[in-house]
């Protein structure tokens, strides 16, 4: 069987763009068709400055928020990344194989710089080495896929050079992953600013749909999202992005296709209006069953323990035998020696 690994970062409250990019493929589609693992990456969410008592409430709320998604423990594994060694165990061959040029190559990386370097800032080396700790996410588990936002593609393509490499200079150790990117919504954009990405750590509150904004909320801001001159709904991404953007949602949310939604609607209310209606009916279930995990907390914390178990179980082996591949001494390897040495020596 197919095995998938994904992950998602707690550096801000999940967005409409999270669920519709990635947490429902990952719950109609991939843990029902592979052997899926989902983690929350705590360990990105210190690459950048963060508070550390946010840092855990956003870990527990994005795990609560992928079971009310629909991700089924006894499905898929569910899991909070510093739970298991292995990932930081392995980040540092990663880093042994990579080259700095490949890491400052990133794109997220440069633009994360530029934009500091305008405030006058230096960035976290974190931040910079941390495509390696995302490769080592994927490798340790020997994943075939990882469904991705188009923004994460690169960082995907890198873990792939780094597996080969590594498989090249030390014998065959990893599978080599490719990335799967959902082909409708897979990157939503802002709604006051449809040329920029919704991201959970956006600070433009208006443009971003939160998944746990209450329902009013919801339909303000996208009654309010940025439109396009004219007055006619037509699909262009290039020439309409305000309206392209609502019809992709659209689309996402209904299952339609956003050329097609467009003849539909003959003014941008009209759009907004069903946009609204069909997040609102895509959100209702989500944030009804997110309220019922916060009640039994102990069930999401049982989850990510038994969660943690199992991913444990998978990653140990592989990272053990990336470990002796790069040549690293075995734990108790003098012992064994020592051990077999007289039985060598009885034999002569």
């Amino acid at each position: 069987m197919t095995r998938v690994f994904s992950g998602i970062k707690p550096t801000g409250h999940l967005t409409l763009g999270n669920y519709l990019g990635a947490m429902r493929q990952w719950a109609a589609v991939d843990q029902h068709q592979a052997d899926a693992l989902f983690c929350i990456v705590d360990l990105h969410g210190m690459t950048v400055d963060h508070d550390p008592a946010r840092l855990r409430r956003l870990t527990r709320q994005a795990a609560t928020l992928l079971l009310a998604a629909g991700l089924d423990p006894e499905l898929c594994t569910v899991f909070v990344q510093s739970h298991v060694d292995e990932h930081t165990r392995l980040s540092y061959l990663m880093e042994c194989v990579a080259t700095d040029g490949e890491m400052r190559r990133m794109i997220q990386y440069k633009e994360k710089v530029a934009s500091e370097a305008v405030r006058g800032r230096s960035v976290r080396l974190s931040l910079l080495t941390y495509p390696a700790l995302m490769a080592a996410d994927i490798l340790a588990y020997g994943a075939d896929e990882v469904p991705v936002g188009d923004d994460q593609a690169q960082h995907v393509e890198l873990t792939r050079d780094l597996a080969v490499r590594f498989n090249q200079r030390y014998g065959h150790t990893f599978v080599v992953p490719k990335a799967t990117v959902p082909k409708v919504a897979a990157r939503v954009m802002n709604l006051q600013d449809p040329m920029s990405k919704m991201g959970k750590s956006d600070d433009s509150g208006p443009g971003v749909v939160y998944l746990l904004d209450e329902p009013e909320v919801i339909r303000k801001k996208i009654m309010r999202a940025v439109t396009d001159s004219g007055q006619e709904v037509v699909y262009d991404r290039e020439e309409q992005p305000g309206v392209a953007n609502l019809l992709e949602i659209l689309a996402a949310c209904t299952g339609g296709n956003p050329e097609s939604l467009a003849t539909v609607h003959d003014s941008y209310g009209a759009l907004k209006r069903a946009t609204a209606d069909a997040v609102l009916d895509v959100l209702g279930p989500v944030q009804a069953r997110h309220k019922e995990l916060c009640v039994d907390p102990g069930y999401v914390e049982e989850v990510l323990r038994h969660g943690a178990e199992k991913a444990r179980a998978i990653a140990r082996p592989i990272v053990d035998t990336a470990y002796r591949a790069i040549g690293l001494l075995p734990p108790g390897a003098f012992a064994e020696d020592a051990v077999a040495q007289p039985a060598v020596n009885a034999a002569r």
